[in-house]
C-alpha cells in the first residue's frame, strides 16, 4: 500500500467515528470509540484528536465526546452552495400549496437515498422522511424513481452488490426483470407507492434530471390513503412532475451559464 493509500485509509477510519453517534447514543467515551473502531489506543487517540481539532467532535466531559459545532457550520455552507438545494428554492413550498400534501427533495447517496429538503403540512404522515435521513434505494417512491434513472453502468454495479435486497423489494429476481421494472417507471416519468413505510400512506415522486437525463435526485409527496380521491392522485402526479421539471430546468440553465 502506498503512502497516499495509507492516508486515505486513515481518513476513512477516522470518519467512521462520526457514524457512531446517534439519537440513542449521542455521547461516546474515548474507550468505547476505540473499541468500536477496532484500532490501537495510539491510533484511536490520534483519530479523535484530529476530529476534535477540526471541530467535528466536541468534549462534553473528560474523555467523552459528542458531534462538534463544525458540522452545523458545514450544514449552513451546503445550504448556501449545493446546486440541487439552490435550484429547489420555493419549489417545495409551491408544491405543498398546490396539493396540500407534504413534499421532500432527495438525492442518491451511495446505495441509498438521502432527504436534503422538506416542506411539511400540519397533518404530515407519521414516521416521515426528514432532512439528513437515509433510506433504502429500493423502497419508496422517491427512491425507486431515482433508481430508474441511474446510468446503466451504475445499475449493473448496484445489482451485483444488492441482488438479494433488490429481489426482496420486489424489483425483480433477475437482471432482466430488474431492468424491465425500472424501464416501466422511467417510461411513466414518475412512481407511486402505497404503504411501503407507513400503512395506508401514498407516495408519489418524479426525478430531477441532468442534461444527460440521469437522476440527480427526486421530488416526492406523501399523504394518508384515507384522503385519497382519484382526481387528487392525478393532480398530485402532475404537480410533482412539474416541480421536478422546474428544478431540472433551473439546474440546466445554471450549468449553461457556467460554461
Amino acid at each position: 500500500m502506498t503512502t497516499s493509500d495509507d492516508g486515505a485509509s486513515s481518513l476513512g477510519k477516522a470518519f467512521q467515528i462520526l457514524d457512531l453517534f446517534s439519537e440513542s447514543e449521542p455521547v461516546w467515551s474515548t474507550t468505547a470509540i476505540i473499541e468500536a473502531l477496532g484500532a490501537t489506543r495510539s491510533t484511536g487517540y490520534r483519530y479523535i484528536k484530529a476530529l476534535h481539532d477540526a471541530g467535528l467532535l466536541t468534549s462534553v466531559r473528560n474523555g467523552h465526546y459528542s458531534l462538534g459545532p463544525r458540522i452545523i457550520e458545514m450544514d449552513l455552507k451546503i445550504r448556501q452552495t449545493d446546486p440541487l438545494l439552490l435550484a429547489s428554492h420555493g419549489v417545495l413550498e409551491d408544491l405543498v400549496d398546490k396539493i396540500g400534501h407534504s413534499a421532500i427533495l432527495c438525492t442518491a447517496y451511495r446505495d441509498s437515498v438521502l432527504c436534503i429538503a422538506e416542506f411539511r403540512t400540519p397533518v404530515s404522515p407519521a414516521n416521515r422522511f426528514n432532512r439528513g435521513q437515509r433510506r433504502s434505494l429500493f423502497q419508496g417512491a422517491v427512491s425507486k424513481v431515482i433508481l430508474a434513472y441511474l446510468p446503466h453502468y451504475r445499475l449493473k454495479a448496484i445489482y451485483a452488490r444488492q441482488r438479494g435486497e433488490i429481489e426482496q423489494a420486489g424489483l425483480g429476481r433477475t437482471w432482466k426483470e430488474f431492468r424491465g421494472i425500472l424501464g416501466k417507471i422511467k417510461k411513466n416519468g414518475y412512481h407511486l407507492t402505497v404503504g411501503e413505510f407507513n400503512p395506508g400512506v401514498i407516495g408519489v415522486a418524479a426525478p430531477v434530471l441532468n442534461d444527460q437525463k440521469t437522476a440527480l435526485g427526486s421530488v416526492g409527496v406523501a399523504w394518508d390513503e384515507k384522503e385519497r380521491r382519484d382526481i387528487e392522485v392525478e393532480h398530485a402526479v402532475l404537480a410533482v412532475k412539474e416541480a421536478a421539471a422546474t428544478i431540472s430546468g433551473r439546474l440546466l440553465r445554471r450549468q449553461e451559464r457556467a460554461r
